[in-house]
């Protein structure tokens, strides 16, 4: 009898110890989830919004880019190199005549590679079976191709026709340009930006009061923007009278417009 009270007593003992130990176990289990709802709470995003922005200021260009490429051939790859620095030489020249300043020319590539033709084998005749034909014969090394291309930035925009004629008439047939565009373009970047920040910036006080809002801190800021061209009037090629030769084309140089796209978000007091 007195053994069975005894067992009595342990097991309840063991189960008050079990019973402890499943209380602590859960009652660490509840804080921690009411401390992670709260870390969570404290983490929210603050509600945001935003509002976009644009300007864009217009200026007359300053510069004008020409591009253009001298080639040669030659049986040999150094006749063929030699070929085109003379030729370039006559271009150097002719752009020093015109003022352009030394900083303003650029090499941009210059390369030579072999040619090659496909030749027959003398007295093979050629072999067809159906739609596919058979030739005899080898590619041939025929000689070597020097090519140079050169960049030149013209700051006095008004003479960029007569250049791109001049350039012409000593023997350049690769040309492209001229190319409208401001030198520093950096100011204007600056001034389209700040319209459109001061676009946003309106907008964003104006939206508060009809929203019935506050606006707190900038959350974060974006920005893309464009450069494009703006051309007008048509290129004239003017008769110079009691001349054999066309004057240079009077080419239009337009308006060139940059401009800025922003978007600022805000947080919501």
């Amino acid at each position: 009898m007195e053994t069975l009270e005894h067992n009595k007593i342990k097991i309840f003992k063991a189960l008050f110890v079990l019973i402890v130990i499943l209380s602590a176990y859960f009652a660490v289990k509840i804080f921690k989830e009411v401390e992670g709802n709260s870390i969570l709470l404290q983490a929210a995003e603050p509600a945001t919004v935003s509002f976009s922005g644009h300007g864009e200021v217009t200026a007359v260009p300053d510069i004008a880019n020409i591009s253009l490429t001298l080639r040669k051939e030659s049986s040999t790859a150094k006749e063929a190199q030699e070929n085109v620095a003379t030729k370039e030489k006559r271009v150097l020249d002719f752009l020093k005549g015109k003022n352009v300043d030394e900083k303003d020319i650029k090499t941009v590539n210059a390369s030579v590679y072999p040619k090659y033709e496909y030749q027959k084998y003398p007295g093979v005749s050629n072999e067809c079976r159906g739609d596919e034909c058979y030739y005899g014969g080898k590619q041939v090394l025929i000689g070597y191709e020097a090519s140079e291309s050169i960049n030149i930035k013209v700051r006095k925009v008004d003479d960029a026709g007569a250049i791109m004629q001049g350039l012409g008439d000593i023997g350049v047939s690769d040309l492209n340009g001229p190319n409208y565009a401001i030198d520093n373009e950096d100011g204007l970047k600056a001034e389209a930006r700040k319209k459109a920040i001061d676009e946003a910036k309106e907008k964003a006080k104006v939206l508060a009061k009809d929203l019935g809002i506050r606006l707190g801190k900038i959350k974060s800021f974006s920005e893309t923007g464009n450069y494009y061209p703006i051309m007008y009037g048509k290129a004239e090629m003017m008769d110079s009278a009691g001349s054999s030769a066309p004057a240079p084309a009077e080419l239009p140089k337009g308006e060139n417009t940059v401009s800025s796209d922003v978007t600022i978000t805000y947080e919501i007091k």
